[in-house]
C-alpha cells in the first residue's frame, strides 16, 4: 500500500497509457483504418468565408491600404536614400561616437570596426535599407506598443483580454507574419514592414506592462506625496522602465526584416535568399555574418542604454 501511495501518479499515467494503446488497438481491428477518419470536413467552408472577407476587406479598404502604402513607400525611399547618401566614413564616426557615449570606448571601437568589416564585403548599401526597414518598423512598434503597454499595466481588464492575444502572436511561426503584409500591400518593403512590426510589437507591449508594474510601491507613494500628478509619475518613474523594451523590439525587428526579404524586401535579407537561391554558400555566408555583426552592434549599444537608465 506504502509503494501505491508513494507512485500513485506514475501509476495512473502509466495505467492510462496502457489503456489508451489497447483501446486503439480494439478499435483498429473493429472499424478498419479506412474507416477512423473524421465524419465531416469544415476547413473549406472555413477557407472559404476567410477568403471571401479578405477579398472584401481588400475591395473596400483600399483607399486606406493605398494611403498607408504610399506614405510608408515615401518615407523608406528617403530614410534609405539619406542613409545612403552619407559617406561611409561619416557614418562609421557617427557609430563610434554613439557606442563610445552611450557605452563605452570598447564599444565605440568594436561598432565602427564592425561596420567597416559591412562595407568591405560591398554590403553597406544593402545593410543601409535593412536599417532603414528597422528604423521604419520600431517607430511604429514602439509608438502602438508602449501605450497598448501602459493600458494594461493600468487595468487588469485590458491585460486579461490581450493576453491571450499576444501569446498567440508570439507562438506563431514567423512566415506567418507575412501573410497579411503579402494580402493587404502586396510584395515589397511595405509589407516587409507591417510584418516586422507585427513580429516585433508583442515583447513591446508585454514588456512595458511588466515594467511599470514592477516599480515599487513605496516609490509611487513617495511621488504622490509629493505632489506629483499621474502623468508626471508615468513619465518621470514608471515608464522608464520600460526602457528594455526597445532594446528587444529592436532585435525582434532586425530578425524579421531579413525574413521579409522573402516578399522582395531588400537588404541584407535578400543577399542571403539571392545566394542561397543560387548555391553560393559563400555569399551566404558573407551576408549572414553581416547581419550578426549589426546585431551585435544594436544590441551592445542599446544594452550600454538601458544599463545607463537603470543606475
Amino acid at each position: 500500500m506504502k509503494f501505491i501511495q508513494k507512485f500513485r501518479s506514475p501509476i495512473i499515467l502509466v495505467s492510462a497509457i496502457c489503456g489508451a494503446l489497447i483501446a486503439s488497438a480494439i478499435i483498429h481491428l473493429i472499424k478498419g483504418d479506412d474507416d477512423l477518419g473524421y465524419p465531416t470536413n469544415i476547413g473549406p467552408e472555413i477557407a472559404r468565408a476567410i477568403d471571401n472577407f479578405i477579398d472584401w476587406l481588400v475591395v473596400n479598404g483600399e483607399w486606406f491600404f493605398d494611403g498607408i502604402s504610399d506614405n510608408l513607400k515615401v518615407v523608406l525611399g528617403k530614410l534609405r536614400e539619406f542613409l545612403v547618401w552619407i559617406p561611409w566614413p561619416v557614418m562609421v564616426a557617427l557609430i563610434f561616437l554613439l557606442g563610445w557615449r552611450l557605452g563605452s570606448l570598447r564599444i565605440g571601437i568594436v561598432s565602427a570596426l564592425g561596420m567597416i568589416l559591412i562595407g568591405l564585403v560591398n554590403l553597406w548599401e544593402p545593410a543601409m535599407v535593412t536599417i532603414s526597414i528597422m528604423t521604419v518598423s520600431v517607430s511604429v512598434a514602439v509608438i502602438f506598443g508602449i501605450p497598448t503597454g501602459i493600458l494594461m499595466a493600468r487595468s487588469n481588464l485590458i491585460e486579461t483580454l490581450l493576453r491571450p492575444v499576444l501569446d498567440a502572436m508570439q507562438t506563431m511561426p514567423s512566415f506567418v507574419y507575412l501573410v497579411p503584409g503579402i494580402m493587404f500591400f502586396g510584395l515589397g518593403n511595405v509589407a516587409a514592414v507591417l510584418a516586422t512590426v507585427l513580429y516585433s510589437i508583442p515583447p513591446c507591449i508585454r514588456l512595458t506592462n511588466l515594467g511599470i508594474r514592477q516599480v515599487n510601491p513605496s516609490v509611487v507613494e513617495a511621488g504622490e506625496s509629493f505632489g506629483s500628478t499621474r502623468l508626471q509619475l508615468l513619465s518621470k518613474v514608471q515608464l522608464p522602465m520600460a526602457i528594455p523594451t526597445i532594446n528587444q523590439t529592436i532585435m525582434m525587428a532586425l530578425a524579421m526584416s531579413t525574413i521579409a526579404a522573402m516578399v522582395g524586401a531588400g537588404g541584407l535579407g535578400i543577399e542571403v535568399l539571392r545566394s542561397m537561391g543560387q548555391l553560393q554558400e559563400g555569399n551566404a555566408f558573407i551576408a549572414g555574418s553581416a547581419i550578426v555583426v549589426m546585431a551585435i552592434i544594436i544590441d551592445r549599444i542599446t544594452q550600454s542604454v538601458v544599463i545607463s537608465r537603470s543606475e
